[in-house]
């Protein structure tokens, strides 16, 4: 054990996957939480409310309590904590090479992973993505101690991010308004007052962010006026979730779907070819989507995209009986009542659906007339 202790860690599986850790019931990306006593509930929330929305795919969280917050989110000292220690190094060990595996060895997870922190958990993956930008893919800085130890991360980052290919990884960076009244993130930048320090610290990387694009980092950040150091944690993980899988959800427009030449099924495949490569696994087209825009196609006559999308779902989730029945309502609506038999019998095989059986039990019936 890298720290000789037990944790406490929470753990929070995706809504859609029952609560439990079942793996044959899908595989997620997990949103690390520093700080889990105070963190935790928004994320998992929402994560939870991006889902129901699209926005991103289900999410599994997991809050890290912390057992000595100074000492594990710190390295080195400072004038300002004289009598801590920082033990992050040791800290972010034990995340990588402890609790990493743990959860993956335990729970259904992809490669995707996410490391969200506040305030002095905010230094900690800004240490993190500068040493060790390979061990997420994405990295949430909620108003970080960047003042801590001089400015060392700050200083760092002048040749780090100069040098590191951060291709494939995504950062956002979120700032409360630490601003004396008629500053703004201009003038801040020549105060000298220490109240001023943290956001001055969190300016000056942002600037060194800027000066160094070719380095591929996706990045973004935002200064909140209306929130202060507590209170931006909530209104910046939000922000910071909806830009990491900013990615996720396609638009579609009315008008497309109303365009018999657009080809709604080409284009979802397209459109999570990029989703995958951007995650770095397969991630197929929303079951759910997929089916509901079929439906959505066939109440509109447009029989060709209906089919499409319905045997699109069928490719896709060959042992899902839903996606037969809704192939075989396709056939009905066209009035190729061999080919409704056929598949309401297939999904009947999958799946115990009462009224698929209704609808076949009414077609065989009718046969017999």
């Amino acid at each position: 054990m890298i720290l000789s202790q037990q944790r406490k860690i929470w753990i929070h599986i995706p809504n859609s996957n029952g609560g439990n850790k079942v793996k044959d019931k899908g595989h997620y990306p997990v949103v690390y939480v520093l700080d889990g006593d105070d963190n935790f509930n928004t994320v998992v929330s929402i994560t939870e409310h991006m889902e129901e929305s699209g926005l991103c795919p289900p999410i599994i969280v997991v809050g890290i309590v912390p057992a000595d917050r100074l000492s594990e989110l710190t390295t080195a000292t400072d004038k300002e904590l004289p009598n801590v220690v920082g033990n992050g190094d040791k800290f972010m060990s034990f995340v990588e090479n402890e609790l990493i595996p743990y959860i993956d060895t335990n729970y259904p997870t992809t490669t995707y992973k996410t490391l969200i922190g506040h305030s002095l958990g905010g230094l900690t993956v800004i240490n993190t993505l500068l040493h060790h930008p390979n061990w997420f893919n994405a990295y949430v800085s909620l108003d970080a101690s960047l003042w801590y130890n001089h400015k060392k991360p700050v200083e760092e980052a002048k040749t780090i991010l100069r040098t590191q290919n951060y291709q494939g990884k995504t950062l956002f960076m979120a700032m409360a308004n630490r601003l004396e009244r008629e500053m703004d993130t201009l003038s801040v930048q020549k105060d000298t007052n220490s109240f001023t320090d943290l956001i001055r610290s969190n300016l000056e990387f942002i600037k060194i962010l800027n000066n160094n694009k070719k380095n591929q980092l996706r990045y973004s950040y935002k200064f909140y006026k209306d929130d202060d150091h507590p209170s931006v944690r909530l209104i910046g993980e939000y922000d910071a979730l909806r830009f990491v899988f900013g990615f996720y959800k396609l638009k579609i427009y009315d008008s497309e779907l109303r365009d018999p030449n657009f080809k709604i099924d080409s284009v979802l495949i397209a459109h999570y070819k990029k989703v995958s490569e951007t995650m770095g696994y397969l991630v197929k087209p929303d079951e759910t989507q997929v089916n509901n825009l079929g439906y959505e196609m066939l109440a509109k006559k447009q029989y060709n995209k209906a089919e499409n999308l319905f045997k699109l779902n069928i490719a896709n989730n060959p042992s899902s009986g839903n996606d037969y029945d809704s192939i075989g309502d396709f056939y009905l609506a066209i009035n190729n009542k061999a080919k409704a038999i056929e598949a309401f019998k297939k999904a009947l095989t999958l799946q115990a659906i009462p009224e698929t059986k209704e609808k076949l039990e009414k077609l065989l019936n009718e046969g017999e007339k």
